[in-house]
C-alpha cells in the first residue's frame, strides 16, 4: 500500500496533509500556502487555474471563476435556497434536476463533483511533489451533518479526481483526532466547527486512544459566507437607495467585488471595532462612475447577523441533549473553521457552555490534520487508535400510509446491525417494496431517498400475515446494506447502499474519462505555453550576452556569431507569431547551439589572457636572464628544473656503501668547485640588487619585500627570491 492523504475540502479553503515520521505534516501547496482557496478558474486562454491564481481572477473573469461549490454537491436543483444562487457564475439545472455549472469560456457545463475534483487534483498533485511519490488514496473529510447522497458526491469527486476514497470521515471527528492524539486523561469535549459554508457541533470521549463520537448535529446551509452575505446586502441595500442601482443583480463584476470586500471587512472586524470599506468606480451611470465609501463597526455588523448566530443555538442545545449530558460536564471546547474568529461565535458558545475555548489548535487546519491520522490508521502508521463514529441522520423505511418507520436512529454508533419486522399490507400481496430513506422528518416524502427494492415469491395470505425481516447492516466505512427476507419462505432480497448519489454510475464514469483527457490536454497546453516561453526568454539572453561580449572582447570578435545569433533569434520570433512549433523547436536548437559556441570561444579568449598575465608575472619576478631556466612555455615549475638538474642518488652513492662526505659531493656543473653557504647568499643579494625594479607588477620592488607570495614556503632554503 502507498502512501495515503489527509485532505480538508472546504468551502473557502482546502489543507492536505500527511504523516511524516508518525507525526502528521501539513503539505504547502506550491505558492508556499498551507491552505489552498477552494476556487477553480479558466483564464483566457481556457488553461485551468486552481487556488490563489483563480482566486485573483474573480473580480475580471467572474463567470469562468467557480467558488462555494461544496454546498452545490449531492443536491438537486429544487433544494437549492435562493440565497445559494447568487454568486457571480451560473448556476442551472438539467432536465434531471440535477446541478450544472456553466463555463462560458470552454463552452461547456460541469457538475459540481467535477470541479470539486479539479481541487481535490489539485492537492494530490501538491502532496506528489512533496513526497517525490505518486499519490493514488486519500481520506477526504466532510460535515459531520452531510447526508448519504453529499458524502457519496463527495466520495465521486475524488473518484474523478483519480483517487481511492479510503475513508469519509466527519470533520469533527478529524478535529477530535488531532486535539486529543497525544492525551492519555479521559475527556469529554465539543468541537465547535463553523467554516465557509457548513456548520457542525460535536460531542465526544477521548481518552487512552479511543475517540467515541456521543452526538453530532449542524446545519449544511449555514456558514461563513452567509455572514459576508448580510455585509453584502448591507452595502448593496445603501448603494440602491442612494443611487438607485441594484449592485447584485445588475453587474456580476460589481457583485464579485462587493464580495471580496464584504470578506475581508468581516476578517478585520475580528480584531477591530470599525474597519473602512471602500470600492472606487464600482459601476457606473447617467451621472457618471459612483463610488463606495463607508464605514462598519462590530456592533452593526453583530446586529445584522443576530439571526445567523440563533440558527446555531438549536444544533448546540440539540446535541448536549442527543448526548445526555449538561454543559458542565464539558471539559473541553475546541472551536474549528475560520468563522470561529469571529468574537460573536465566541460569546455565543462560551454563553452555552461557560467555559472559554481551547485555542492550541490552528482551526484552519485541525481538519486536515484529523484526516492525515486516519490516514495513518489505515496504513498503520498510526497504532493504538480506535474511532467509534456514529450516523448523523436517521435511517429507515416507508411503510403504510408514506410514514417513514425509523430503524437506527440518529447518532448511532457505527458499524452497526439492526432489524425488524414488517409485514403486508393487502391481502393475498405476493411482493413488497423496501424504500430505504434518511433523514428526521415523519414523513418519507419529506426524506432523503437512498434506494428501492423488490422482495417478491410471497405466499398469497391475508394482510398482516406474513412476516418480512428487513435488516439494516452499517460497516466502519458508512456503507449501508439493506436485506429483506420472508421468514416463511426463506426468499431474502438485498440492496448496498454505497450513498445515493445524483450522478449515475454511467455518469461518474464518463466524468473520470474526461477528467484525464482534460488533464491530458491540460498538461499539453501547459507544456506548450512554457516552451514558448522559454523560446522568447532565450532570444533575450542571446541578445544580453551579445551585448556583453561586445563589450569585452570588441565588435569584431562578436560579428562572426552575431548574423547567425540575430538570424535564429528571428526565426524564433517568427515561428511564436505564426504557432509553427516544429520550426520553433528546431531554431531553438540552433540558437543554443550557436551559444554554447560562443561561449566556448569567450572561455578560451579568457584562459589565453590569463596565460599572458602569468608569463608578465614571471618575467617581472625571475628576469629575462633566466628565460631559459624558468621558461613557462613548458608548464615546468622551478623546483622541477633544480631536481633534474642535480646529480642522481646512483652518482652520490659511494662505491663502498654509503654517502659521500658532504665536504665531498661532486658539485652541479652549473656551480664553482668553490661554492659554499656564504657565497651563494652573497649571489642572491647581488641578483636581487641588479634585477630590474619595474614590471607588470605596478613596478613595486620584488624583493626583499615580495610583492606577491604564491606557493612558495619562505622558510625552504630552495626558495629562489
Amino acid at each position: 500500500m502507498g502512501r495515503v492523504v489527509g485532505i480538508d475540502l472546504g468551502t473557502t479553503n482546502s489543507v492536505v496533509a500527511v504523516i511524516e515520521g508518525g507525526k502528521p505534516v501539513i503539505i504547502a501547496n506550491s505558492e508556499g500556502m498551507r491552505t489552498t482557496p477552494s476556487v477553480v478558474g479558466f483564464n483566457k486562454d481556457g488553461e485551468l487555474v486552481v487556488g490563489q491564481m483563480a482566486r485573483r481572477q474573480a473580480v475580471l473573469n467572474p463567470q469562468n471563476t467557480f467558488y462555494g461549490v461544496k454546498r452545490f454537491m449531492g443536491r438537486r436543483y429544487a433544494e437549492l435556497q435562493p440565497e445559494s444562487l447568487r454568486v457571480a457564475y451560473t448556476v442551472r439545472g438539467d432536465e434531471e434536476e440535477n446541478i450544472k455549472i456553466r463555463c462560458p469560456r470552454l463552452k461547456k457545463e460541469f457538475a459540481p463533483e467535477e470541479v470539486s475534483a479539479m481541487i481535490l487534483r489539485k492537492l494530490a498533485e501538491e502532496a506528489e511533489r512533496y513526497l517525490g511519490e505518486e499519490v493514488t488514496e486519500a481520506v477526504i473529510t466532510v460535515p459531520a451533518y452531510f447526508n448519504d447522497s453529499q458524502r457519496q458526491a463527495t466520495r465521486n469527486a475524488g473518484r474523478i479526481a483519480g483517487l481511492e476514497v479510503k475513508r469519509i470521515l466527519n470533520e469533527p471527528t478529524a478535529a477530535s483526532l488531532a486535539y486529543g492524539l497525544d492525551r492519555q486523561d479521559n475527556q469529554t469535549i465539543l468541537v465547535f466547527d463553523l467554516g465557509g459554508g457548513t456548520f457542525d457541533v460535536s460531542v465526544l470521549d477521548v481518552g487512552d486512544g479511543v475517540f467515541e463520537v456521543r452526538a453530532t448535529s449542524g446545519d449544511t446551509q449555514l456558514g461563513g459566507n452567509d455572514f459576508d452575505r448580510r455585509i453584502v446586502d448591507w452595502l448593496a441595500e445603501s448603494f440602491l437607495e442612494t443611487n438607485g442601482v441594484d449592485l447584485r443583480s445588475k453587474d456580476r463584476q460589481a457583485l464579485q467585488r462587493l464580495m471580496e470586500a464584504a470578506e475581508k471587512a468581516k476578517i478585520e472586524l475580528s480584531g477591530v471595532s470599525v474597519t473602512d470599506i471602500n470600492l472606487p468606480f464600482i459601476t457606473a451611470t447617467e451621472d457618471g462612475p459612483k463610488h463606495i465609501e463607508t464605514r462598519l463597526d462590530r456592533a452593526e455588523f453583530e446586529n445584522l447577523c443576530g439571526d445567523l448566530v440563533s440558527r446555531m443555538r438549536r444544533p448546540l442545545k440539540l446535541v448536549l441533549s442527543d448526548a445526555g449530558i449538561s454543559p458542565v460536564q464539558i471539559d473541553e471546547v475546541v472551536l474549528v473553521g475560520g468563522g470561529t474568529r469571529m468574537p460573536i461565535v465566541q460569546q455565543l458558545v462560551r454563553s452555552l457552555i461557560d467555559r472559554s475555548a481551547n485555542q492550541n489548535v490552528n482551526p484552519d487546519e485541525v481538519v486536515a490534520v484529523g484526516a492525515a491520522i486516519q490516514a495513518g490508521i489505515v496504513t498503520r502508521e498510526v497504532k493504538d487508535i480506535l474511532l467509534l463514529d456514529v450516523t448523523p441522520l436517521s435511517l429507515g423505511l416507508e411503510t403504510i400510509g408514506g410514514v417513514m418507520k425509523k430503524l437506527l436512529p440518529r447518532n448511532t454508533t457505527i458499524p452497526v446491525r439492526r432489524s425488524d419486522i414488517f409485514s403486508t399490507s393487502e391481502n393475498n400481496q405476493t411482493m413488497v417494496e423496501v424504500h430505504v430513506l434518511q433523514g428526521e422528518r415523519e414523513m418519507a416524502a419529506d426524506n432523503n431517498s437512498l434506494g428501492r427494492f423488490k422482495l417478491s415469491g410471497i405466499p398469497p395470505a391475508p394482510r398482516g400475515v406474513a412476516q418480512i425481516q428487513v435488516s439494516f447492516d452499517i460497516d466502519a466505512n458508512g456503507i449501508l446494506q439493506v436485506t429483506a427476507r420472508d421468514k416463511t419462505t426463506g426468499r431474502e432480497q438485498s440492496i448496498t447502499v454505497a450513498g445515493s448519489s445524483t450522478l449515475s454510475e454511467r455518469k461518474v464514469s464518463k466524468m473520470i474519462a474526461d477528467a484525464d483527457k482534460f488533464a491530458q490536454g491540460d498538461r499539453e497546453r501547459r507544456e506548450r505555453v512554457e516552451t514558448r516561453n522559454r523560446a522568447a526568454a532565450l532570444t533575450d539572453r542571446a541578445a544580453r550576452q551579445l551585448k556583453e561580449v561586445s563589450l569585452d572582447f570588441g565588435s569584431q570578435f562578436a560579428s562572426h556569431y552575431r548574423r547567425r545569433i540575430e538570424s535564429l533569434s528571428d526565426q524564433i520570433l517568427d515561428s511564436l507569431e505564426r504557432d509553427d512549433e516544429r520550426r520553433l523547436d528546431r531554431a531553438q536548437a540552433d540558437l543554443q547551439d550557436a551559444l554554447y559556441e560562443m561561449n566556448r570561444e569567450v572561455r578560451l579568449q579568457y584562459e589565453d589572457e590569463e596565460d599572458g598575465f602569468f608569463d608578465s608575472l614571471k618575467r617581472t619576478f625571475v628576469g629575462n636572464d633566466y628565460e631559459d631556466d624558468y621558461s613557462y612555455n613548458t608548464r615546468e615549475s622551478y623546483g622541477e628544473k633544480r631536481r633534474r638538474r642535480r646529480p642522481s642518488y646512483e652518482d652520490e652513492y659511494s662505491s663502498e656503501g654509503g654517502y659521500y662526505d658532504e665536504r665531498e659531493r661532486p658539485r652541479s656543473p652549473r656551480y664553482s668547485n668553490s661554492y659554499d653557504s656564504s657565497s651563494r647568499s652573497e649571489s642572491r643579494r647581488r641578483r636581487a640588487e641588479s634585477a630590474p625594479q619595474s614590471g607588470s607588477v605596478s613596478g613595486r620592488p620584488r624583493y626583499p619585500n615580495r610583492p606577491l607570495q604564491n606557493d612558495w614556503d619562505e622558510d625552504d632554503d630552495d626558495d629562489w627570491f
